[in-house]
């Protein structure tokens, strides 16, 4: 393993985030092969003996990310207090232990969803700052006209504040209903949903098909396929640092 920046590793350990990390750093609470350390210096944790509190920081194992074709009527959690089925009802009990969905789909959307047991990858998908999109098939009532996908596009007031600029494609209509093709930036709690609703077109069917470029292409529903590194590696560093006004994706 190459030299990382201890916050980076601190927080690749899961014991905080790499802001806490720092706080860390600063209060002289992190050594290096006994020497204190401060922010910005970097170590090799296989190499070097990296203590936070003079206990010594586990080296983590291979991070595990997972890509879930989610199916109506399954909750997007670890455990469900009234006994609904989970996503990780859906793996084999042997690979269930530390994975955690990433962000959230309603129980009555479908669709996209990766899990992981990777802070990191957490924190990119699902933190404001970051602006990952997310692709969305949606089946609603009606014929939507030009001027309502228009609105749409640029945003509607939820909640007092404006939805940010969406991409929204009509790709075809029959028997009174429409599919359309909807990309974000964010994901306000049943975002979609509302915003159909608000617009006159009730949503029939919501169905998620990528996360920021993976797409389920032909993963069945209620199947699941892990992804290699060189997959999600990425997401960690498609971002964009600037935005800081917007909610957490679910």
């Amino acid at each position: 393993m190459t030299r990382q920046r201890l916050q980076k590793l601190i927080a690749s350990a899961g014991l905080c985030s790499r802001r806490r990390a720092e706080e860390w750093l600063q209060a002289g609470r992190v050594t290096v092969d006994g020497q204190v350390s401060r922010v910005g210096d970097q170590a090799d944790p296989l190499r070097q003996t990296i203590r936070v509190d003079g206990k010594e920081l586990p080296i983590r194992k291979a991070a595990r990310v997972l890509l879930l074709n989610k199916p109506v009527g399954v909750i997007c959690s670890c455990n469900d207090p009234q006994g609904r089925p989970t996503v990780l009802d859906l793996l084999p009990p042997a690979h269930r232990d530390g994975l955690h969905p990433v962000g959230r789909l309603d129980a009555d959307s479908r669709g996209a969803l990766l899990l992981t047991d990777l802070g990191e990858l957490t924190l990119k998908l699902t933190h404001p700052r970051y602006s990952h999109t997310k692709t969305y098939r949606v089946w609603v009532e009606g014929v939507p006209s030009e001027a309502v996908l228009d609105r749409w596009r640029r945003g509607l007031l939820l909640d007092g504040r404006r939805t940010r600029p969406a991409q929204v494609r009509l790709l075809r209509s029959r028997g009174g209903r429409s599919l359309l093709e909807i990309e974000l930036r964010e994901g306000r709690n049943r975002q979609i949903r509302r915003v159909a609703e608000a617009l006159g077109h009730p949503v029939l069917d919501l169905q998620r098909t990528a996360i920021s470029g993976l797409s389920l292409g032909d993963l069945a529903e209620g199947c699941w396929m892990w992804l290699g590194e060189g997959e999600w590696k990425p997401l960690l560093e498609r971002a964009d640092p600037l935005d800081r006004t917007h909610s957490p994706c679910d």
